[in-house]
């Protein structure tokens, strides 16, 4: 079994290793330091991470053959192969920058993305070559565009054939995309990067795909492009013809297609419709090895398990993903009535069966009869990783990770009559006759991106506000995932409203039980959509709300991402009034309370236009604001210093908005 470990918990750079399931026993596979020294990332590699969120170093991702003999890694746009068999790992002579390497299923030959160019080479170094080329540099073969890796879930770009002999293949042109200009203002020497930004109501780039074979055949994809112009997921296994999933661009109907290899034609094998928009799920579509046909459908207030037309699952659970599928039955996540808890499941035709235990969060890796089951939970932090077989526990893969110096305290709950599920900190060591204490909100709040879950994972920087005064507050509300399909939509059309009255319904809630929380200085955090929900709260309801923390926020929709923006808002063109309603920007004069606005400088997601247009309304308002600049920060603070003395900074704020000491730390 392979994982990726890093040395201790200060230490970003992952090496690869292997455990033995017979004896317990590991081995490192691959050193970074070792194989390279200090790491290089160029452009292509960072933007990548970007996507897929990823802090880490070293070896961050890899991939593999069927038997697991050959694994193929990249450090610094280098290639490298490790060969389990013999226990050498090589650095093979391909075209550098390198991304994405993977090796065909039998491990004869190692695909890899590169300047825009699809390429393979063989496992012992030689014929390195272009299997596809760009005819102009807004095309890149074999990738994923950026709408697709950033909120479709897709981060790759092709797909081998079972026996290794064909690529089907992305082709990618950003022809049509408007560019944008993306200048670090700490370095005034350097040009703008240039970067095709699909924002809501623009252009997105044209995704075609294609059959690429070893022998240099080139057999274009057909399927109605013009109708349905996003590929959301691709499919390929031995146990039927490839399948793909394409939507409308309004996501209100998503169709399964079988392709056939040989002419390129498909054939519509389902279709999914939905009056707002179709969910798009991980592990579908794909087939059983029996040649049923996978997929995961919202119907009648649940997300099912669909194989062959029947539903696996019915109303008890809501299907997450589908994470292994064998001879026997369908491996996949989900949650029951508490979407604060996620577990595993077996699916049969006999029926469903949880397989993991304990108040947590849990998720697995499976191949054969052996499983990797990652838990989490509030009791303990970190995540214990079990080896089992069956019904048999082999192992514990070795956890290095550093024991935190803060316990977060936390006490989940049910608020209101929509029963919100939220989680409340209090200090350490508080007491009631302490004293009642300034409310600190810190939600994302916005779709899909839990935050109120049953593990400790999440809590830290919560709890560390709590431990300087305050009782803080965090809450899932209406768009977020664990829940029916119709939780989900209530934010159709309106990213404003439900989840703000969500935040607010929850906080008088748990107040109405917890008389420590003092309603008269109730302050709100948050980043990304969260800084969003912050800077909206303080300007509709500064009658409740006192300060906030404006991190990274979408302050206007007409400049965020198409696939994202239009699934729920529409279309700009001809719902103009929906983004009026939802932006920031127009309520700028209303601000009555304290409001700290932050932004990296380099931001490719959320742009730093978001929060510089803001802090123009506002002043042309002149309404008082504070403006904190992130230099050469990007989405997501990462290094140590800047993420430990942004923190101190918004403390610093917090206590001087809601009027000195916050509370009994």
């Amino acid at each position: 079994m392979l994982f990726l470990r890093s040395s201790s918990g200060t230490d970003r750079s992952n090496a690869l290793w292997a455990l033995d399931t017979r004896s317990g026993t590991e081995r490192c596979i691959a050193d970074p330091i070792a194989l390279q020294g200090e790491e290089a990332i160029s452009a292509a590699e960072q933007a990548r991470r970007e996507r897929a969120r990823e802090r880490a170093a070293g070896i961050t991702a890899y991939s593999t053959d069927r038997e697991v003999g050959q694994v193929s890694f990249t450090l610094s746009g280098r290639l490298f192969l490790a060969d389990l068999t013999t226990g050498t790992v090589r650095e093979l002579p391909a075209q550098s920058p390198v991304a994405d390497p993977r090796p065909d299923p039998d491990g004869r030959h190692i695909a890899y993305t590169s300047r825009g160019q699809l390429r393979v080479i063989n496992v012992d170094g030689s014929a390195d070559r272009a299997l596809a080329e760009p005819e102009h540099e807004q095309v890149r073969w074999g990738v994923a565009e950026f709408i697709a890796a950033e909120e479709m879930g897709r981060s790759r770009g092709y797909w081998w054939s079972p026996d290794g002999t064909v690529l089907l293949t992305a082709r990618v042109d950003e022809t049509p995309v408007q560019l944008w200009y993306l200048a670090d203002p700490t370095h005034p020497a350097e040009q703008p990067t240039t970067m095709p930004y699909p924002a809501a109501g623009t252009a997105n780039a044209e995704v075609t795909l294609a059959l690429i074979g070893l022998d240099a055949r080139h057999i274009d994809v057909s399927w109605d492009r013009e109708v349905f112009p996003y590929l959301v997921a691709a499919h390929w296994s031995p146990y039927g013809p490839p399948l793909l999933t394409v939507q409308t661009r309004d996501q209100r109907t998503q169709l399964v297609l079988a392709l056939d290899p040989e002419t390129g034609r498909t054939r519509e094998l389902h279709r999914e419709t939905d009056p707002h928009w179709v969910e798009i799920k991980s592990g579908w579509p794909s087939w059983t090895p029996d040649g049923q046909l996978v997929r995961i459908s919202a119907h009648e207030g649940a997300y099912r398990l669909m194989v062959g037309g029947q539903d696996r699952t019915g109303n008890d659970i809501q299907v997450r993903a589908v994470l292994d599928i064998d001879d026997e039955d369908i491996l996949l996540s989900a949650s029951e009535r508490d979407p604060a808890q996620i577990h595993v499941y077996r699916a049969g035709p006999q029926g469903i069966e949880r397989l993991s235990s304990g108040v947590g969060v849990h998720t697995a890796t499976r191949s054969g009869a052996t499983m990797v089951l990652s838990s989490s939970g509030l009791d303990e932090p970190g995540t214990r990783m079990i080896v089992v077989e069956g019904t048999r526990r082999i192992t514990e893969i070795g956890s290095r990770a550093d024991t935190p110096t803060i316990e977060p305290k936390v006490e989940l709950l049910w608020a209101g009559e929509r029963e919100l599920r939220s989680a409340l900190l209090l200090p350490d060591g508080y007491r009631p006759e302490h004293g009642p204490l300034p409310v600190l909100l810190d939600p994302y709040g916005g779709p899909q991106a839990q935050r109120v879950l049953a593990r400790q994972y999440g809590y830290l920087t919560s709890q560390w506000f709590a431990d300087q005064g305050f009782a803080v507050v965090v809450t899932d509300g209406r768009g977020m995932a664990g829940r029916t399909p119709e939780w989900d939509r209530a934010v159709a059309g309106d990213l404003a409203g439900p989840p703000l009255d969500d935040q607010i319904d929850a906080l008088h809630a748990i107040a109405a039980e917890h008389p420590e929380l003092d309603l008269d200085r109730v302050a709100v955090r948050g980043w990304s959509f969260g800084g969003y929900l912050a800077a909206l709260a303080v300007l509709q309801r500064p009658d409740i709300f006192h300060a906030a923390i404006a991190g990274a926020a979408v302050c206007d929709w007409r400049l965020y991402d198409t696939h994202y923006t239009e699934r729920y808002l529409g279309d700009p063109g001809s719902a103009p009034e929906v983004y009026e309603s939802n932006s920031l920007i127009g309520a700028a004069a209303q601000l009555r309370r304290p409001m700290l606005i932050v932004h990296g400088t380099v931001d490719d997601n959320v742009v730093p236009a978001h929060s510089l247009r803001l802090s123009a309304a506002l002043t042309a308002a002149a309404r008082p604001h504070t403006l904190l600049p992130l230099p050469g920060v990007s989405h997501v603070p990462t290094t140590e210093t800047t993420t430990e003395n942004l923190l101190r900074l918004q403390l610093d704020f917090l206590q001087r908005a809601l009027g000195g000491e916050p509370g009994p730390a």
